[in-house]
């Protein structure tokens, strides 16, 4: 057999054998010395993203192939690759002698290359070699170099293929592995393709046209050249009259058949995903590109994602999505300079419910593939400062550290900051001066109140107490220990106005907390994801633990329950349902925010001019032009609507509160 590797390569891969001076006696030096084991590769394929009511999201894939079992190949199909590429498959065995001796004389009288001699299970180990190069074009174009090293490495392993494998499944693996053109691997995508059928469906006139496809893709496409491409079909047609396949009536038949394609253009990636679904679409592969359940190295989580075929089902659920991006987008249109972003979590499980914006997920005119409400690390962009929606976390961290919620502070309109210092000793003396958003917010008040009507100068007396080292670590334990960009959290006396860049999933994440009695939950995308041989990959949980005392939280709550009843949250409030929440606006009016939460459902919504960004004052938003713009009354209904439909028809449930002591005096 070696020898006869020899001769093949010598005869039919390399037109002059003698000119190279490779012999039969190095040819098998070269064939004894390769592996005993050929090792397939999992078939690259489509995978799918679902979402939590099993909906499809969107399909996904480095290249467009569903593997089939050999039952969902139309047998005509299997018929006519094998008359046209290898007739003789089911009576030879790795090589087949007729076809070399044939290729042998053909090649030496034209004193060129003019007919090959590989079996279909021949071509099928290229096609793996292929296979394995991935996307590396360098690595195909060397797998699919005609040497005689190549030659002598396929002989080997078709020797092995067939004695461990049927003919009938090496030619199942031929049909799933091969490439159809128009961007279709597998005979399963090229029958959608081409004809929008399944494998199993196809007729006569269709599999000869695409069994003649699998010599040259790209000479005899259908969609580019459909002269050639009849051609090559009516070739097929005629060889498989001429082997007994069909008759020469039904070959006459299908060769008067013009070629009819019915074209379905490849749709795939999160750009497909409706109703806003894109970002959080997005989301899902960056986790599984970063996460180490998922793989290791960087290398096995992207070879994972490649090799596709996975089924992963999320948490995001259709309803609320629908809802969530009904709202944004009506807020605030896809043309306009200000951008509405909104995420929503499920309290006490870290689940993503909803994610979108009104920016289109795309790279078209007013669309973005950055995902807004995320970190650069996982698509987005640098976030957004906070404003006064940070405050809560104030509070949290001054009641765990035993603070009263009716402690006093004179609040007037200007102060200047207090002395504070951060956790290296960093010390930061008065140096300029805080102020309220009104002449006529003055105190004294007390935490509650403070909270309702957002007093800048309050919590900066309440910070200073507290310590800013202990309002840092508060936030680090809510899923806060970075700036979204990937820079660290400035811990600065303006921390309590929200200074730091933040991103509504964080943010949602926070108040998700103070719904769920102080225990924080890490966000989770995915509830499952399925391989293609049908077993799972585990999917993480959510990390859920307690970074606040009960007490703390439902205090928080408390408070945050006034700000929505009768602060700067009233716009916000639901009627039929508990809610609380807190408002932010950041300077001269470029952000405004909405945090807040139901026993059910937490969610963030920010409103920001996403180009320079600019004052939000005086410019059209959602078809309205603002006069003012707060958080209360600009982002606030953007959460107000997003929950009532998310919601609609969900029993009501209750807020934990306290009740708040008396001030002191």
């Amino acid at each position: 057999m070696s020898v006869l590797a020899g001769a093949m390569a010598a005869g039919i891969a390399l037109p002059v054998a003698g000119a190279l001076g490779v012999g039969a006696k190095s040819a098998a030096e070269s064939f004894n010395s390769l592996p005993d084991e050929f090792k397939t590769p999992p078939l690259s394929q489509a995978s799918q993203i679902y979402d939590a009511d099993g909906g499809l999201i969107a399909t996904v894939y480095d290249r467009d192939r569903t593997v089939i079992p050999g039952d969902q190949i139309a047998p005509v199909m299997r018929q006519a690759l094998v008359d046209i590429e290898d007739n003789r498959f089911y009576q030879h065995g790795a090589v087949d002698l007729q076809g070399v001796l044939r290729a042998l004389n053909k090649n030496a009288a034209s004193g060129s290359v003019a007919q090959g001699a590989s079996t279909l299970t021949q071509q099928y180990v290229k096609n793996v070699f292929v296979e394995q190069a991935g996307s590396d074009q360098k690595a195909v174009l060397e797998a699919q170099r005609q040497t005689l090293g190549r030659k002598i490495q396929e002989l080997r392993y078709a020797i092995e293929l067939e004695q461990t494998l049927p003919k009938d499944q090496i030619l199942t693996n031929y049909l799933n592995i091969t490439f159809f053109g128009e961007q279709a691997y597998g005979i399963e995508a090229a029958s959608e393709r081409y004809f929008s059928v399944h494998a199993k469906d196809l007729s006569l006139p269709q599999a000869a046209l695409l069994a003649g496809l699998v010599q040259s893709p790209s000479m005899y496409d259908p969609v580019s050249n459909a002269a050639l491409a009849k051609q090559r079909r009516d070739t097929v047609l005629s060889k498989m009259a001429e082997y007994g396949s069909i008759t020469s009536a039904q070959a006459q038949e299908a060769i008067a058949t013009p070629i009819q394609l019915k074209i379905s253009a490849p749709r795939q990636g999160c750009i497909t995903a409706h109703h806003g679904e894109g970002f959080f679409c997005d989301y899902v592969h960056r986790t599984v590109l970063s996460d180490p359940a998922f793989g290791k190295t960087a290398a096995e989580r992207r070879a994972l994602w490649s090799r596709g075929g996975l089924k992963i089902h999320t948490t995001l659920s259709p309803k609320a999505q629908k809802s969530l991006q009904d709202s944004v987008t009506s807020h605030a249109y896809t043309t306009d300079d200000a951008a509405a972003v909104m995420s929503l979590v499920q309290p006490g499980t870290g689940k993503i419910v909803a994610m979108g914006q009104s920016r289109d997920y795309g790279l078209g005119a007013h669309q973005t593939e950055i995902n807004l409400n995320v970190g650069t690390k996982m698509g987005g962009g640098l976030g957004f400062p906070t404003g006064s929606t940070f405050k809560p976390i104030v509070a949290a961290a001054a009641l765990e550290k035993g603070t009263s919620p009716s402690q006093k502070y004179p609040a007037p309109y200007s102060m200047p900051w207090p002395a504070m210092s951060d956790c290296a000793g960093n010390a930061y003396p008065e140096n300029g001066e805080v102020h309220n958003d009104s002449h006529s917010l003055v105190g004294p008040f007390a935490m509650p109140d403070a909270m309702a009507q957002s007093v800048n100068t309050y919590f900066a007396e309440l910070e200073a107490d507290t310590g800013l080292c202990e309002v840092a670590k508060m936030a680090n334990s809510l899923g806060i220990k970075a700036q979204a960009g990937g820079t660290k959290l400035q811990i600065v006396p303006s921390l309590t106005l929200g200074s730091n860049d933040l991103t509504p999933l964080e943010m949602a994440n926070v108040y998700a907390t103070f719904a769920n009695h102080g225990t924080y939950c890490t966000p989770v995308a995915m509830t499952s994801v399925t391989k293609p041989d049908g077993g799972s990959i585990p999917v993480p949980g959510a990390d859920c633990h307690q970074v606040m005392s009960p007490e703390t939280a439902d205090t928080v709550t408390t408070m945050l329950l006034g700000v929505v009843q009768d602060g700067t949250g009233k716009p916000a409030g639901l009627t039929d349902r508990d809610s609380a929440g807190k408002t932010g606006t950041t300077d001269d009016s470029k952000q405004v925010w909405f945090a807040g939460y139901t026993p059910e459902l937490s969610g963030a919504a920010v409103v920001s001019d996403t180009k320079s960004p600019h004052d939000l004052d005086g410019q059209s938003i959602g078809g309205t032009v603002v006069g003012q713009a707060f958080g209360g009354t600009l982002a606030g209904p953007v959460w107000r609507d997003s929950i009532e439909g998310a919601l609609a028809g969900v029993p009501a449930g209750t807020l934990t509160t306290t009740t708040l002591p008396a001030s002191d005096g």
